[in-house]
């Protein structure tokens, strides 16, 4: 018989049912110390630190054993690596921490968007909790509450970090009374209204459409972006969840928005005054998050956090090599004036991206008397792109 590999949900209540004659039969047992510590028997233990070499060591263990992990064993947890590895536990799950987490404010949280920082980036967990306002986030050390709050500095956020679930010293603080293990929850200012019943657990499905009308922006003078061209920027950009999508030249700040409503974290800049109170107000009316920096680039760029994708719709060709400058895997510029394309796809080349670029010209319907209808020709765009190789 195969030997058998049972993996055991710990949240700081009894363990589940079947745990107990799991652990008097296993002959190896691995997982953290202070799981560890509360299991009596002769069975070979295993610190869980290193989780690849734990992992080898159970694939070559020919005896029954039981993991011991922190709460439900197969939501970001380490089912998923044994499962890499061709073996096929039996999972008894306790209650995750997130679940826990919630449950300590007594918020519901099959609308939140749950991302990880255990061994990754912590740029991609800081953007998910700038696009969304319920974020809980899987810390680890140096990529913890302390971090997190550091990044979002100046942001609409409020950090709640629950620390050693289930544990006689458990807290639920801000992020500098944090202790380890800790989930943090990243939530915006105010409290959301509880929303309908809901029929996908995360982040919303996406928006119905995108390269809106005109009309679904305020404007001034006609300064946005036109839907076709928008389109093709956005197709270009491919806002996405834990993408960091800066709208330089910002105008209207429809880009911005369009990327926001997609799932992106966006950042708007945009130097006159008046057109920055217009891109928050755009933002507000889709519901959706867009940080608003005031100043002109290049020299308003120095201080962003590194963007995944960068659309220029505004500035010489000194502001698209600032942009190319700061490395962001896909670039989009719309230049009206096709004295800049050569320049613009130069600039590209020299910075090492492969680049591509089409003019658009749209003629749109209008309706005439008797039902006909003429075209109406907007102005040609020259849309530009790149992407790192």
């Amino acid at each position: 018989m195969a030997a058998v590999l049972t993996v055991v949900g710990c949240d700081g209540g009894p363990l589940p049912p079947g745990a107990d004659a799991a652990l008097r039969a296993a002959t190896l047992l691995v997982g953290g110390a202070r799981h560890l510590a509360g299991i009596d028997g002769p069975a070979e233990r295993i610190v869980l630190g290193d989780v690849a070499a734990a992992v080898s060591r159970l694939a070559r263990h020919d005896g029954p054993a039981v993991v011991l992990a922190s709460g439900d064993p197969g939501f970001f947890g380490i089912v998923r690596a044994l499962r890499r590895a061709g073996l096929a536990p039996a999972v008894l799950p306790a209650a995750s921490s997130v679940a826990h987490a919630f449950a300590r404010i007594g918020e519901p949280w099959d609308d939140a968007v749950v991302v990880s920082a255990h061994g990754r980036d912590l740029r991609r967990a800081v953007n998910a909790c700038r696009a969304h306002r319920k974020v809980a986030v899987l810390t680890a050390p140096g990529a913890g509450p302390r971090e997190l709050a550091e990044a979002l500095r100046g942001l609409p956020r409020r950090i709640v970090v629950a620390s050693r679930l289930g544990a006689a010293d458990e807290r639920v603080t801000g992020p500098e009374g944090a202790l380890e293990p800790n989930v943090a929850l990243v939530l915006g200012t105010e409290p959301a209204a509880p929303g309908p019943a809901r029929w996908v657990a995360g982040a919303d499905p996406g928006p119905t459409g995108w390269a809106l009308p005109e009309t679904a922006f305020d404007h001034r003078d006609s300064m946005i972006t036109k839907a076709e061209v928008r389109a093709l920027a956005l197709a270009r950009l491919g806002p996405r969840l834990g993408d960091l999508v800066w709208d330089v030249g910002a105008g209207s700040g429809s880009v911005a928005v369009e990327c926001a409503r997609l799932g992106a974290a966006a950042i708007a800049v945009e130097r006159d005054p008046a057109a920055c109170d217009t891109i928050a107000a755009n933002a507000a009316r889709h519901d959706v998050d867009v940080q608003v920096v005031r100043g002109a680039a290049p020299a308003a760029l120095s201080d962003l956090p590194q963007a995944d994708a960068v659309f220029v719709g505004g500035g010489g060709i000194d502001v698209l090599d600032a942009c190319l400058r700061r490395r962001p895997p896909r670039l989009v510029a719309a230049l009206a004036a096709i004295e800049r394309v050569g320049p613009a796809l130069a600039a590209f080349d020299a910075a090492g991206y492969r680049s591509a670029g089409t003019q658009l010209q749209a003629n749109r319907l209008l309706p005439l008397p008797g039902g006909a209808h003429r075209l109406a020709a907007t102005n040609p765009v020259h849309v530009l792109w790149g992407e790192l190789p």
